[in-house]
């Protein structure tokens, strides 16, 4: 079992308009679910913790109405820690949830900065989508390199931007400040399912891409957790081929005597 952390916005509306926003429900429900049917921990925090606010949920969607009505989940996004206190050596993975308001509140936020940094520097996994790779900005690893330079990634593309008429609303475009920043930016039709994997690092581009990121996410936990228990395994042969020695050893020496 790994233990996973989804980290969502605290902006609730946004800025030039007063449109209310939250985090994309479809986009932690459906990834939650990935990780739950397969036996993992989730967590929640926020960019300033307690409740964040949460965009419209889809009634028609079984998965988004059974993550809202989850007691466990309900418990967790009720009172969120906040991002800067969190001990990023508690997870195995991070994984960051869009909505229009992380375009504000995650990119050049020090405390997501550091937990992404230090979650992917010891061999953990950073998935995110739609809007919520804006919290990959500008984090930088021990090696004192981008986390996205020379990395292909996915993300809400310029295209989907002016679909959504938020392409002079939101602070910057992700797909361009990707490709600033050295990464290499894949994209499908607008809001067609895309998911990029990079090594450890998991992207997609909008909604429909949630569950296949944390699908990708899950591949690479098994593959994880398979390669720890053959290591288990060769520690424990290992181990019982040194006693099987050691006990032969003991045996001549009594014969010998």
């Amino acid at each position: 079992m790994k233990k996973i952390l989804m980290v969502l916005t605290s902006v609730s509306e946004i800025e030039e308009t007063g449109e209310k926003t939250g985090y994309n429900v479809a986009e932690a429900a459906h990834p939650w679910k990935v990780f739950k049917d397969s036996g993992h921990f989730v967590d929640f925090a926020s960019i300033k913790g307690g409740q964040p606010p949460q965009d419209t949920v889809d009634k028609d969607d079984p998965i988004q109405v059974a993550f809202t009505q989850d007691e466990t989940t309900r418990a967790g996004l009720y009172n969120t820690a906040r991002i800067d206190v969190v001990d990023p050596e508690q997870y195995d993975g991070v994984y960051l949830v869009g909505g229009h308001g992380t375009m504000w509140d995650f990119p050049d936020n020090e405390g997501l900065q550091k937990l992404v940094g230090s979650i992917y520097d010891s061999g953990g996994l950073v998935g995110a989508v739609c809007h919520g790779p804006a919290g990959l900005v500008n984090v930088e690893l021990k090696n004192g390199l981008r986390l996205v330079e020379g990395r292909t990634v996915a993300a809400f593309t310029n295209d989907e931007e002016v679909a959504v008429g938020k392409e002079k609303i939101v602070p910057f475009l992700l797909q361009d400040k990707f490709v600033e920043q050295g990464a290499t930016h894949e994209a499908a039709e607008n809001f067609e399912e895309k998911v990029v994997v990079d090594e450890r690092l998991v992207t997609g581009q909008n909604p429909a891409s949630a569950g296949g990121v944390a699908k990708e996410m899950e591949k690479l936990f098994a593959e994880a957790i398979h390669q720890e228990k053959a290591a288990e395994q060769h520690d424990s042969e290992d181990l019982r081929a040194a006693h099987d020695a050691k006990k032969s050893s003991s045996h001549k020496e009594r014969e010998g005597h």
